[in-house]
Order: C-alpha cells, then sequence, then structure tokens
C-alpha cells in the first residue's frame, strides 16, 4: 500500500528545508554499496528526525538502527555542541560505511557506534536520555521500547518507525506483520506514554514518557 501519494511526498520534499548535500553522497552510496538500500529514511523522516531534536532541546539521543548512518547524522546536527547520539546496530559492516561520512561532517563527532546486538547494548547504558529513536529488527521492538523508557527521562521521546509496515498492519498475515501489530497495541495501552502515530513515510509512533 503506498501510504503517500508520491506527487505530496515530492511537493513536501520541495517546500522543507532541505539537509546538507553530505546526505545526498549518502542516499547515492547507499544505494550503490548497501543490501536493501530502501531501508534508509528519507529527506523527510530525517528533516523531521532533526526537528523533534531541536524542538526537545535534546541532549542524548539513543537510535535503535544505525544501518546507513543518515538518521543518526540527521539528529546530530540538531544536538548542542557537548551533545551525544548513541547508534545501536548488529552489524559490524556499519562502521566503516557510517565513518566514511560522519568524519565529512563537524556533528560526526557527537555521534559513538555500539556494534552489537541491540538488548546487550542497552544493559550497558546509563541514562538519562533525551529521545530515543527505534528502526532495527521488529521482533526487538517492545525490547528497545521497554528498555528506552527505563534509562529516558520523565517528559523524554521515544520515537518508532515503520509502524505501519506499508499498511500490512490493517490486516496481518506474516510474521512481520503480527510483531509491528503487536508492538503497536502494546504501545496503545501502555500506562507510561502518551502516544500519537503518524502516516509519515512508513508509519511513525511518537511515545511521550509520563512524570
Amino acid at each position: 500500500m503506498q501510504l503517500t501519494a508520491p506527487e505530496i511526498e515530492a511537493y513536501c520534499r520541495d517546500h522543507t528545508t532541505p539537509l546538507s548535500p553530505l546526505f545526498d553522497e549518502m542516499k547515492t552510496a547507499t544505494f550503490a554499496e548497501l543490501h536493501s538500500p530502501q531501508m534508509q529514511v528519507g529527506m523527510l523522516e530525517g528533516s523531521f528526525l532533526k526537528m523533534l531534536v531541536a524542538l526537545t532541546g535534546a541532549k542524548r539521543v539513543l537510535e535503535f538502527g544505525t544501518f546507513s548512518g543518515y538518521s543518526a547524522l540527521a539528529m546530530a546536527e540538531a544536538l548542542p555542541a557537548d551533545g551525544e547520539l548513541i547508534t545501536c546496530d548488529i552489524n559490524p559492516r556499519v562502521k566503516d560505511f557510517t565513518a566514511r561520512f560522519w568524519a565529512q561532517s563537524p556533528h560526526g563527532k557527537k555521534i559513538h557506534l555500539e556494534v552489537g546486538p541491540g538488548q546487550e547494548t542497552l544493559g550497558r547504558l546509563t541514562g538519562p536520555f533525551d529521545l530515543t529513536f527505534i528502526d532495527a529488527d521488529k521482533a526487538g521492538y517492545r525490547a528497545y521500547f521497554d528498555g528506552s523508557l527505563r534509562l529516558l527521562k520523565a517528559g523524554g521521546l521515544i520515537v518508532v518507525d515503520n509502524v505501519l509496515w506499508s499498511g500490512r498492519v490493517l490486516s496481518p498475515q506474516d510474521k512481520s506483520d503480527h510483531e509491528i501489530h503487536g508492538f503497536n497495541e502494546y504501545a496503545k495501552t501502555h500506562p507510561g506514554v502518551d502516544i500519537l502515530m503518524l502516516p509519515i513515510r512508513d508509519g511513525m509512533l511518537l511515545a511521550r514518557k509520563k512524570a
């Protein structure tokens, strides 16, 4: 299911402050070198994440699912000079790819990559964090969500990607459909957060931790 008409997305991109040219280079390299390049967040989603970091005044950000490093760098651009972004990915190959681009940005020094299973990394981290972005293995969403809540400050924000799963959450069929739908139902009834689901790209869920 096409959630948003391509012409509407193009119009939105045309009326959004562009990211730096480095992001275009990253996108080109991602499609040329990485498997499943469509997993990279797009310009609109990257800009949305950057705006959320700026609006919340976040200083510490946690990300699950680094992939090409696009979203991490977009968020890092909105962090203050002494800000920190920790991004987690199970694939050790992301290290060399992301380093090439983060090194070209003055904001790359704010990013720290943790390679390994996300749930193991969670056990080593200490809070508080101001914002978490979850865009990793769908089976792990609930664990990343719960772990993020433990580390998040009161009033902090969790952003979860792919929650509409190309519309398949409306009639789940396979394992991943049920995992995403099950997570959405879990978040919907969680007493510790107020949530908002938005049809941005493949669906984004915002969860604000209650005081």
